[in-house]
């Protein structure tokens, strides 16, 4: 009998039925597994200060946690916002409320305390505990709404650490079911943020599968592979990126797993980590560790289409 050939629609139907189309985040182990990453990735690291300085706000982040009760979303809004192809917990309502407060406090007052970070890093977070409410409420709804010019860089990553506290707390209290995925691939179908990268899984029943990441909720959505995340493009015009040859001696399985899937339609990227060469891949901490990658890329002249939580840069730098 001859093979059937299927044409690309026709393989993302049969993708969508047969796997589960939304992952949501397990409420205990995220910020940990995310430490333990950054510590394992900083050891001889060019950034291996920074990267350290993130685990400790992670640990913060992992007690904050266990702190945060929210309530989960009511039955009508979740039917809301599938009737209407909306996410049902968008971020720019979160900043509104508050549940980041105590997980900033918290986070603040974590890295205030330590003697095994920067001073610089002491001194900020000190100065976050002392912020006016008003004024960090403020730098919230510019994070969210990506307004560069009323964004202060240097607290960005502390107060996105914040809001991925109950931002977890909250996808937690769901199951993938109540979730619907939406048309759209780079926003999460969760919150509305932008993903921070994607995975390429390796065990069943994802095996084989992409997910893009949340950034805030770390909610993960699945989309095909070969496409854009940010323009939908296909084809010729994507293409896969890495700091060397896939092939060459040095630490061969790293670069293996960690690639940037680039559009020449749109001339963005974004990063694709492939668990089958790393099953320790964390997301938000590999994408921090593979900064090198990013600068090769914006020499070529493409740029990131999201960038990293827990790193704020003005545009151009």
């Amino acid at each position: 009998m001859p093979q059937r050939i299927l044409e690309p629609g026709q393989i993302e139907t049969l993708a969508q039925r047969s796997i589960p189309r939304v992952r949501l985040p397990s409420r205990d182990p995220v910020f940990a597994r995310r430490a333990a990453r950054l510590r394992a990735l900083a050891q001889d690291h060019p950034l291996g200060d920074y990267l350290r300085l993130m685990a400790f706000v992670a640990d913060a982040q992992q007690q904050a946690l266990a702190q945060t009760v929210v309530e989960r979303p009511h039955t009508d809004q979740l039917a809301r916002a599938r009737e209407h192809a909306m996410p049902p917990l968008p971020a720019a309502e979160a900043a509104r409320g508050p549940h980041w407060h105590a997980p900033l406090r918290a986070i603040a007052a974590a890295i205030a305390g330590r003697t095994d970070v920067p001073p610089a890093a002491r001194e900020l977070a000190a100065r976050l505990r002392t912020s006016p409410t008003a004024w960090l409420e403020t730098q919230v709804t510019a994070l969210l709404a990506a307004d560069e010019a009323a964004i202060d860089f240097a607290v960005a990553p502390f107060l996105m650490a914040a809001l991925q506290v109950p931002g977890v707390a909250l996808a937690s209290t769901l199951s993938a079911a109540e979730v619907t995925p939406l048309d759209v691939a780079r926003v999460c179908p969760l919150c509305g943020s932008a993903p921070v990268a994607s995975i390429v899984a390796a065990q069943a029943p994802y095996a084989g599968y992409r997910y893009l990441h949340c950034a805030l909720c770390a909610t993960e959505w699945h989309c095909v592979r070969v496409q854009c995340t940010q323009c939908g493009g296909a084809g010729k015009d994507i293409a896969y990126r890495s700091l060397a040859p896939l092939d060459a001696p040095d630490d061969g399985d790293r670069r293996a797993a960690v690639r940037a899937e680039t559009c020449d339609a749109c001339r963005a990227y974004r990063k694709i980590f492939y668990l089958e060469h790393d099953a320790a891949i964390e997301p938000v901490a590999d994408d921090l560790a593979s900064l090198s990658l990013d600068l090769l890329l914006a020499e070529s002249g493409y740029h990131r289409a999201s960038g990293n939580p827990l790193l704020w840069q003005p545009a151009g730098d």
